[in-house]
């Protein structure tokens, strides 16, 4: 027998929803992005493009548009008419302002970002004073007859450009006049179309306004006198956004076709002063409408209804040519969706509006090392939990046992418990929740399933004791003093005698359960936590890193263990920090308590404690099978790091020998092999190579046992 049963779930189906809009801050470095859900994500740029924050969608905030307003603070506005502004440090929504214009299409922040402007249904262009609390209506502009579908300022701020149907308007910010307007052509190659809906437009400092219009065309006007200076017609389709740089050298338009446009000024002859816009690079990088684009200094940024978040650097911009240079494509989010119960072998996905809970497949046949079992029982599909109203599900999580699920939106908590009898299942509510559960960002049950810890968006940490079908409050963790930053992330020892929590910055906290008190704090870090969880064994406190850098703190000691310092003294793999995903989910062996297990979206890993560290000229990633019985015993002992990408970690089973590896639907093919291929044979549709893991032991040749699951 092998030393792992491998379950592969191919039964998880998520599919992220489509790009709306994106909003890029100069000054933090940060990108907002908002989905067609609702749901707005915080990506840190600095950190290796970690999404570090996000507020949950809405079914009925259709978000049109996202920006960014002195300096940190975030707006938005969509089709139900509403204003928003979101708490950063607390992770929801500060207040919903009604602008009375019907539904919003665009906005816009002022240079200064003391004002901003939206543009709505009723033709009407709406002035908002930026005050330290709120926002304030100052004034109307005058009213057109058509939807404002797209706005920009002019750099100094006095006036203007919006686009409406069929024409470009200029207006005076300090009149709120019409001081030009210009009409635009409905013609596409010899078709005259119905209408010319200006999707974008942009207001440069030299007085220049660049329209992107449905004709699929890219015009340049003169604001001063109204007149058209060049057109570019690049697609067959709509040209749907459009984003300038700050030094206005170049700018980024998106098709309805799927392809990105990038336009730089460029001198008209090599010795002459007089520049023109040209268009120089076309980038196929998604396969729908581009529904959104940023212009950061280094880089273009894209998304659409793809769901990908491109970011493509600009190789003339990065000053040095390392792995920061290369594409990167988000899809999937940066936070788990998966849990796991062990003892009954459940697992609960997450989606947008429902909960469903499986109970993998099993086997009673045995075989050999790297075998593929027969299933004597296929996965069961017990459970579709509906929510009710309109809000997204923010956080879910099963308990150990798997009688008890708890999943919390952005203004409810509900926690139920679930009773099997046979091949039947019950599932109970457990109502009236105090009304400090009101919400959760966080949800972790104990290892005996006897305790909930909840982390709200104030900053508190709640413990409620979990009796039959009710439950009891024991305790809250206030947060520290003069802080409100929202806790994302907790972790609990096996024991159940410590507990760690991280925020949306760089810190970790650590509880002592059993006197209900602050323990420790974890040194801070420059780059945010990603994932944490405490070693069953030793207590040992593993720290995941945006910039995939590996802690590890003795929580007794409350201290940095002996193993972490050596790491931090020779570093990680040169490899293995250029990885572009972030770790989401750390777990342990049972029965090893030198093996660490972490996995990102791509790739699984074993990290051997007893085994040195790989330096930059041991070969890390190995695509090729091993050649013979030796060669296989070298790699498992030449260095601590055991990858394969062709699994994703979901948890750990109740038996001690027992992994469960998720594969989604729509997940990346694997890119880079490392161990021995096995051919799977009588699987159905599946009778490609897969890859089967080498279990890092010294003492005797072991393969992966796989179970699967078509």
């Amino acid at each position: 027998m092998g030393e792992f049963k491998v379950h592969r779930v191919r039964f998880f189906n998520y599919v992220p929803s489509g790009i709306r809009c994106v909003a890029y801050n100069n000054q933090s470095n940060r990108l907002a992005v908002s989905r067609t859900d609702g749901t707005v994500e915080i990506y840190n740029l600095s950190a290796n493009y970690f999404q570090e924050k996000f507020f949950p969608g809405h079914e009925s905030r259709a978000t049109e548009a996202l920006c960014w307003a002195e300096g940190q603070r975030l707006f938005s506005a969509g089709l139900n008419g509403e204003i928003l502004e979101y708490d950063l440090q607390a992770l929801n929504i500060k207040y919903a302002l009604d602008a009375f214009g019907g539904p919003i299409w665009s906005m816009t922040a002022s240079p200064s970002g003391s004002q901003l402007l939206v543009g709505c249904e009723d033709g009407s262009v709406k002035l908002f004073e930026v005050t330290p609390d709120k926002i304030q209506f100052a004034r109307n502009f005058d009213r057109q007859k058509s939807r404002i579908l797209s706005l920009s300022w002019h750099p100094a701020g006095t006036h203007i450009a919006a686009g409406s149907i069929d024409y470009v308007i200029v207006f005076d910010v300090k009149s709120g006049s019409i001081t030009r307007k210009m009409v635009l052509d409905r013609q596409h190659l010899g078709v005259t179309k119905s209408r010319c809906i200006v999707w974008g437009v942009a207001f440069l400092s030299d007085g220049t306004v660049i329209s992107v219009d449905s004709v699929g065309k890219v015009q340049l006007w003169d604001s001063a006198t109204g007149t058209l200076v060049k057109s570019h017609v690049i697609a067959n389709a709509d040209v749907q956004s459009i984003a300038v740089a700050d030094q206005e050298d170049s700018f980024v338009v998106g098709t309805a076709e799927g392809t990105v446009f990038h336009f730089q000024l460029v001198p008209v002859t090599s010795s002459s002063s007089e520049k023109q816009w040209v268009r120089t690079k076309p980038f196929q990088h998604h396969t729908h409408d581009v529904r959104t684009v940023a212009h950061s200094p280094t880089a273009l940024i894209s998304g659409g209804t793809d769901t990908h978040l491109v970011i493509r650097p600009l190789m003339e911009k990065v000053e040095v040519k390392n792995y920061d240079a290369a594409l990167r494509k988000i899809t999937f989010p940066h936070r788990r969706l998966i849990s796991c119960s062990k003892r009954r072998q459940l697992l609960l996905f997450q989606f947008a509006h429902h909960l469903e809970l499986w109970r993998l497949g099993s086997t009673g046949a045995t075989g050999k090392n790297g075998d593929t079992l027969p299933l004597s029982k296929n996965a069961d599909h017990l459970l579709h939990l509906k929510t009710k109203g309109p809000e997204n599900i923010s956080c879910s999580c099963v308990s150990p046992c798997g009688s008890w699920i708890a999943y919390s939106t952005a203004s409810r908590f509900f926690l139920y418990r679930v009773k099997y009898e046979r091949d039947n299942i019950s599932l109970q509510r457990v109502s009236k929740m105090p009304a400090f559960l009101r919400s959760a960002l966080h949800i972790l049950f104990s290892e005996d399933s006897t305790k909930l810890f909840v982390a709200s968006n104030q900053g508190s940490l709640h413990i409620i004791h979990l009796l039959e079908g009710n439950f009891k409050h024991l305790h809250t963790f206030q947060p520290q003093s003069g802080t409100v930053e929202a806790m994302c992330l907790l972790a609990v020892s096996s024991d159940g005698n410590w507990l760690a929590a991280s925020g949306t910055s760089a810190g970790v906290h650590v509880y002592d359960l059993n006197h209900l008190k602050l323990h420790c704090t974890v040194p801070a870090y420059n780059f945010p936590v990603t994932a944490l969880a405490i070693a069953p064994n030793t207590n040992n406190l593993v720290i995941a890193h945006s910039d995939q850098q590996v802690f590890e703190f003795s929580i007794p000691d409350k201290q940095y263990t002996e193993w972490s310092r050596a790491v931090q003294k020779q570093g990680f793999h040169q490899l293995w920090l250029q990885r572009d995903t972030p770790i989401t989910h750390i777990s342990f062996h049972p029965k090893r308590p030198m093996h660490i297990l972490l996995h990102d979206t791509y790739m699984f890993c074993i990290i051997d404690k007893s085994l040195p560290l790989p330096n930059d000229k041991t070969v890390l990633y190995n695509p090729l099978p091993p050649k013979n019985e030796s060669d296989v015993f070298l790699r498992r002992t030449a260095h601590a790091f055991k990858i394969s990408k062709i699994y994703k970690y979901s948890g750990t089973g109740d038996e001690e020998s027992e992994v469960i590896l998720s594969i989604m639907a729509s997940s990346k093919p694997a890119r880079t092999i490392e161990y021995p291929v096995l051919k799977h044979v009588g699987a159905g549709r599946m009778t490609q190579n897969q890859t089967v893991l080498w279990q890092t032991h010294s003492s005797r040749k072991e393969k992966l046992q796989v179970e699967l699951r078509v």
